[in-house]
């Protein structure tokens, strides 16, 4: 006779987010969580670092690993951004893979999906696949992708959804439910992730700049907290960090005209990480060239972007 489960076990596990760049897993982890957690833009590659948040109920915790996209890149910055999608893989209880459904190659990828089922088929685990912005197409277009997709690994569900407006998302927390161990809660109800409040500013200057530049400026760009200070009379953080890039021609675009362009990104850090703290802010930042950064294993180090 089984003995009766105990009343502090409620579903808990670990849930790896993976896929290509840009396809919203971490628009869709911060609309679950119901607030900002990963940093977000238009860009491919936004996300450089494992980011962990925790989705709380009273019955489940699931607690969601965002990684970097998974893609094919020559620098050292690229390969350990992949290192990490794949050492996360290996680590939790489900993965649920996305795929963005609206681009006009999401059924027409074989390359791409020949290594999904690789990297799903070396780690085992029950999967998930997630079809999302299924908002920006029709039947037709959706109903090949699924088709295509369903070759790749013994999904445990397809789920068409939505990060961006929420759709099928209770269907994606009732089919990790069903997938996960029980246990007791992992984190304490009221921390909604493991990241620090100094690398969570870090990522909020970065988002600016890659919000606020050209296009091909955002890749070549890293942030380091230099300092982080928190006074109580009054209240006032003081934040000193240095935005590195690549060559002289990249610092003058992030500077701008008559320092314009850095006044911009500083402000608008500022606004959102003073709603994040709670506080005043103090942000000063400057800006340093530091040639081939993006292939200095001691720079990627620092950022916490090494998976040895």
């Amino acid at each position: 006779m089984n003995a009766a489960p105990s009343p502090d076990e409620i579903t808990c596990g670990f849930v790896a987010l993976v896929g290509p760049p840009n396809a919203g897993k971490s628009t869709l982890l911060n609309n679950l969580l119901g607030q900002k957690i990963s940093i977000v833009s238009p860009k491919p590659q936004t996300t450089r670092n494992r980011v962990l948040g925790v989705f709380n109920q009273p019955t489940r915790q699931i607690v969601f690993l965002d990684t970097p996209g998974l893609h094919q890149g020559r620098s050292r910055l690229n390969s350990e951004m992949v290192k990490i999608a794949r050492r996360t893989v290996s680590e939790v209880d489900a993965v649920a893979y996305m795929i963005d459904v609206s681009s006009p190659e999401a059924d027409s990828r074989p390359e791409q999906r020949r290594q999904a089922g690789q990297l799903l088929q070396r780690a085992n685990l029950p999967a998930l696949l997630l079809c999302n912005k299924i908002d920006q197409v029709g039947k037709e277009k959706l109903l090949p992708v699924i088709a295509a997709w369903q070759e790749v690994y013994p999904f445990a569900a397809i789920i068409p959804l939505s990060a961006l407006s929420g759709e099928g998302q209770e269907t994606l927390l009732d089919e990790l439910t069903r997938l996960l161990p029980r246990g007791p809660r992992l984190f304490p109800e009221d921390i909604p992730t493991d990241a620090s409040e100094r690398f969570l500013c870090g990522e909020i200057i970065r988002e600016k700049i890659m919000l606020l530049t050209r296009d091909e400026l955002p890749y070549s760009t890293a942030v380091l907290i230099d300092r982080f200070r928190e006074e109580s009379a009054p209240p006032l953080t003081t934040i000193d960090a240095t935005i590195i890039v690549e060559k002289n021609s990249q610092k003058g675009i992030i500077i701008g005209n008559r320092g314009r362009m850095l006044q911009q990104i500083g402000r608008s850090a500022r606004r959102e990480i003073e709603a994040m703290l709670g506080t005043k802010v103090l942000l000063k930042l400057w800006v340093k060239v530091q040639k081939n950064w993006t292939g200095n294993m001691r720079v990627l180090q620092e950022l916490g972007i090494h998976e040895g």
